[in-house]
């Protein structure tokens, strides 16, 4: 089996690295629900900046969604209601 590599992935900005912490996350996934599922539990659990929709690449399957995570902000636990 032969990966392969990615060329058409948008580039990482300079500024989304620029600290310890900072993550830049690519997600793949077979559908919306299953991307968006990630990027929800993701969110929960550090500060995030989160994409309000996926992207489809022509000839590629799933879908796709790049999000930027702050490990050095970790959000607090909610209880439920």
């Amino acid at each position: 089996m032969h990966e392969r590599v990615l060329t058409d992935v948008d580039p990482i900005q300079e500024t989304h690295l620029s600290e310890p912490g900072l993550l830049v996350i690519d997600v793949a996934g077979m559908d919306d629900e299953t991307v968006l599922a990630f990027q929800n539990a993701i969110a929960q659990t550090w500060a995030t900046s989160t994409a309000d929709r996926t992207t489809q690449d022509p000839g590629q399957p799933g879908v796709r969604l790049r999000l930027y995570a702050d490990l050095r902000q970790v959000l607090a636990p909610t209880s439920p209601p």
